[in-house]
């Protein structure tokens, strides 16, 4: 459908979604041939079909899930939803088969390639990507949205990113997000930054994704803290205060210099 709209040299959609309510009237009014407007026609049927498909697929990830405490556990942390939650437990199975969080972050393939010879410096290149990709590539969404917001992640994000650009950022912090995963499973504790409504709004969504009932006229649930501007501000603060935290922290190590380095290397290859 882009394609048609772009072939005919028309506008990009001045709303956020193509496919929402205000998209597709907007793409109802742009003046195609009938033949193109058929086949947007076509598509968007496909795509209404697909989305109710994606919906009950969501719905039965929802019922089995929901009482499960791993589940749970993995949604106090930040950028991580229901389905990233669901997607890591499945690919991770029991935490006790991996002895160390290295041993999980090779498992995704977030772990560097590394390269050496004799007694050579190793060197260190892009990460080996063998394992199950398809928990690394939901580990790397969920870091997108923990770099967004305020907190201890977006901090380590931002401080990678300076140096190395947003895409290395990305993949870091989804490491650092597996890293966090195996010492919350391994040790059964919820993350220290979570921020409680939210947690409470994520797992009311879970609830009403796997169709329990609406509370109608209540207003006293711990979900509907996360509506309250007041609350959720308080949250937000207590998060920017942890990433200065962290920030203070990080400026306080001394970056080692080359030459000794080198010698430090050296010494102890000799030795």
């Amino acid at each position: 459908m882009h394609s048609v709209l772009q072939a005919h040299l028309i506008p990009p959609c001045p709303h956020a979604d193509l496919f929402g309510r205000l998209g597709r009237s907007w793409l109802g009014r742009q003046e195609l041939p009938v033949d193109e407007q058929a086949a947007i026609e076509r598509h968007l049927r496909e795509l209404d079909r697909l989305a109710e498909d994606i919906e009950l697929l969501d719905r039965e990830i929802a019922e089995e899930v929901i009482e499960d405490p791993s589940v749970k556990r993995l949604l106090t942390i930040t950028g991580i939803n229901i389905i990233v939650a669901a997607g890591l437990v499945a690919a991770i199975g029991d935490i006790r088969r991996f002895s160390s969080p290295q041993k999980l972050v090779s498992y995704v393939g977030l772990n560097p390639r590394v390269r050496q010879s004799g007694l050579g410096l190793a060197q260190h290149g892009r990460i080996s990507k063998r394992g199950r990709s398809h928990a690394r590539a939901m580990l790397v969404e969920a870091a997108w949205a923990a770099a967004k917001a305020p907190g201890p992640l977006h901090a380590f994000f931002v401080r990678i990113r300076a140096r190395r650009g947003h895409q290395i950022a990305a993949v870091a912090v989804a490491r650092k997000l597996t890293v966090l995963c195996w010492h919350l499973l391994a040790k059964g504790e919820d993350y220290q930054w979570a921020r409680p409504a939210l947690v409470a709004n994520k797992t009311r969504a879970m609830q009403l994704q796997a169709g329990h009932p609406q509370q109608k006229g209540s207003r006293r649930g711990p979900a509907y803290a996360y509506n309250i501007k007041a609350l959720r501000d308080r949250e937000m603060m207590i998060a920017a205060q942890a990433e200065r935290s962290y920030e203070r922290f990080v400026a306080q190590w001394k970056p080692r210099r080359p030459k000794e380095a080198r010698g430090r290397l050296s010494s102890a290859g000799h030795k």
